[in-house]
């Protein structure tokens, strides 16, 4: 089948990849012309595991072809999938602008039957407008021509992201003619084969149930965190708590991690959006504001802890960083908790020195010169009066902690992350600090 990608971004590059690896045909298109130069070349913009592989495979096999003729790309394919970014507004609203202008380009170009696919995340109602914005634009055009749009959410968990999208735990798809309902099921049958997890609704449910899923993770995560403050002024522990409670089936164990709050470009933003929806409906979200309030709040703990222990002047200290991506497995920066947290240390006087694995690139966008890098975590610690874990990568689960000790001027520890056990942090002689944990 032939597929059409527009905007070649974290969704766009995921969707356009899977699908040709699947076998179809899939041109990605995006406006930026040294973007797309730089795919053809095989340059990356973004790190997320087995997608580069997949993308020079599929570009030597001709079936992905990167381009910002959005004409070709119209009239060459039968499916037409919006990935473009919806980034919030001052308000925390969905901005549609790069949305309903892939709409108008489409309904400028197209000549026959199309499926139009909202990838993007989109707020509940936005179908209607890509509708009524190609449908107006064939008007001027003097033509009609029969076309679907579809809602086709994406639930991709960045470092995760092809795993999910081929071999994915559902697939949403909201749909309002049996037509466009027949041909996405046959488009996504490729990845339907050991079982059927594939699930049709109206449209407007499918547009809510993306901004549903990633509200109640993020309620998750902002709950527990909420729960190790509480342990930390009772004496409890929260890992007890936590194998306590996520034992109940009914709630399970994932999302139950405390730690400096969530972020990326899915959680803050979808809260966002969804809690403003709320509002144009006259609904008040209070769950998700207070899920929204407990985020921007833990996001500042470490600050806390640090003041704590050298006070709220960080002057003359030098501070070392392990992790600046918001979760590991991915270079993203967007909402992370290094932020608020890295901006607080600069504010307060104290000089940074920070490792990651891949967002190093990302961060020196963000900070320029303002903080050191070093490409090796444990570079880090020879000029460091305290660590910060903020991001729990693999490499930081299992170091030498005797060469920690010998390589820093004092061994504290602050675990942002909670990835240590804090009895054998003590019996290794580290001074250590963590999250809901005595």
């Amino acid at each position: 089948m032939k597929v059409s990608v527009f905007g070649s971004g974290y969704v766009g590059l995921v969707a356009g990849a899977c699908f040709a690896e699947s076998g179809n045909e899939v041109i990605c298109v995006d406006i930026d012309q040294q973007k797309i130069e730089r795919l053809k070349q095989g340059i990356i913009p973004i790190y997320e595991p087995g997608l580069e592989e997949m993308i020079k495979r599929n570009v030597r096999q001709q079936r992905l072809v990167f381009t910002t003729d959005a004409e070709a790309a119209v009239k060459e394919s039968l499916f037409q999938f919006i990935a473009v970014g919806t980034p919030p507004g001052e308000d925390g609203s969905a901005d549609l602008q790069y949305v309903l202008a892939v709409a108008e380009t489409i309904g400028k170009y197209m000549t026959d039957s199309k499926v139009i696919v909202d990838k993007s995340t989109v707020p509940v109602g936005t179908a209607d407008l890509v509708r009524d914005k190609i449908k107006s634009v064939l008007e001027k055009r003097g033509i009609d021509v029969e076309f679907d749009v579809v809602s086709n959410p994406e639930f991709l968990k960045e470092g995760a992201a092809i795993q999910d999208f081929m071999v994915p735990d559902r697939v949403v798809i909201g749909v309002d003619s049996p037509r466009g309902g027949t041909l996405m099921k046959e488009l996504y049958s490729p990845f339907m084969k050991s079982e059927d997890r594939l699930l049709l609704m109206d449209v407007r449910s499918a547009e809510m149930t993306k901004y549903a899923a990633n509200s109640m993770l993020a309620t998750k995560i902002s709950f527990m965190n909420e729960m190790a403050n509480l342990c930390e002024k009772v004496g409890a522990n929260i890992d007890q708590v936590r194998l306590g409670i996520g034992s109940d089936a009914r709630i399970g164990h994932s999302f139950l991690f405390p730690g400096v709050g969530y972020g990326g470009s899915c959680f803050p933003k979808d809260v966002q959006a969804l809690i403003r929806t709320g509002n144009s409906y006259d609904s008040t979200m209070d769950i998700l504001q207070a899920v929204e309030r407990v985020n921007q709040v833990q996001k500042s703990k470490m600050l806390d802890m640090l003041s704590k222990v050298y006070g709220e002047d960080l002057s003359g200290l030098t501070l070392g960083i392990w992790g600046l991506a918001f979760k590991p497995q991915t270079d993203d920066m967007r909402e992370a908790p290094s932020r608020v947290i890295i901006d607080g240390l600069l504010q307060r006087g104290a000089k940074v020195i920070a490792n990651d694995p891949e967002a190093i690139g990302e961060a020196q966008k963000i900070w320029k010169d303002q903080i050191e890098y070093r490409d090796n975590y444990y570079d880090v610690l020879p000029e460091i009066d305290g660590l910060l874990i903020l991001t729990e990568w693999n490499d930081y689960r299992r170091p030498d902690f005797e060469r920690i000790k010998n390589l820093m001027k004092k061994p504290i520890v602050f675990d942002g992350r909670n990835i240590f056990v804090p009895e054998k942090m003590r019996q290794r002689g580290f001074e250590y600090y963590s999250i809901g944990r005595p």
